[in-house]
């Protein structure tokens, strides 16, 4: 089976995913340089535009196919939630107080990747009826918001010491961390609104 461009791009993407976390995985708060993390940013902000690209390519071109309609949701998944579950982990805890310097908090990860569990189960439950279940405008929005969190966290962890890490811009990281917070509950509420539309048009006789 001959592979389109779109295809290609997003089973790079999946490459550039499986390379950032192995990347991560060896960063250890207080122990590594600011170059790993930076490097890690660099490869996440790569791989987020080619999610762009990709589906933008499929559409202009014609060449939207089941095969990519699986694999670049799934690649976005594991980009995203992959990269949260990292910032909660040890790798990310300060030795000397226990604080996890990136912000995220281990129930902010369950928020993220339940929704992910929703929404695919309603896709999967609204496509198998027949219905488009596309993503919404809160959904685009909250895949644009957590592909920038990502990247800040990891610069600012990076050069925490420099002017990033002054009073004056410090404050950004944490603020992106909680509209991340933000923006995945609203886009769970969203979804959820549009599954009972959906199982109340298909309730009716």
């Amino acid at each position: 089976m001959a592979i389109n461009l779109p295809n290609q791009i997003t089973i790079a993407r999946l490459i550039l995913a499986i390379i950032f976390f192995v990347l991560l995985g060896q960063y250890s708060h207080g122990e590594s340089g600011p170059r790993l993390l930076d490097v890690c940013a660099t490869l996440f902000i790569v791989a987020a535009l080619t999610d762009a690209l990709d589906g933008y390519l499929a559409r202009r071109q014609n060449q939207v196919t089941s095969f990519g309609r699986v694999l670049d949701p799934f690649v976005d998944k594991v980009l995203v939630c992959g990269a949260f579950v990292f910032f909660c982990g040890p790798a990310f805890v300060e030795l000397e107080s226990g604080r996890n310097v990136s912000g995220v908090r281990v129930w902010m990860v369950v928020l993220i990747v339940g929704r992910e569990l929703l929404v695919t189960g309603l896709r999967g439950f609204s496509e198998s009826q027949g219905d488009a279940f596309g993503a919404n405008v809160f959904g685009k929005a909250k895949m644009m918001v957590q592909s920038i969190t990502v990247p800040v966290i990891l610069f600012f962890l990076a050069h925490q010491d420099s002017v990033l890490g002054s009073p004056g811009v410090a404050w950004i990281m944490p603020a992106f961390v909680w509209l991340t917070v933000v923006v995945t509950a609203v886009s769970i509420a969203a979804y959820l609104v549009r599954a009972r539309s959906i199982l109340a048009e298909m309730s009716r006789p």
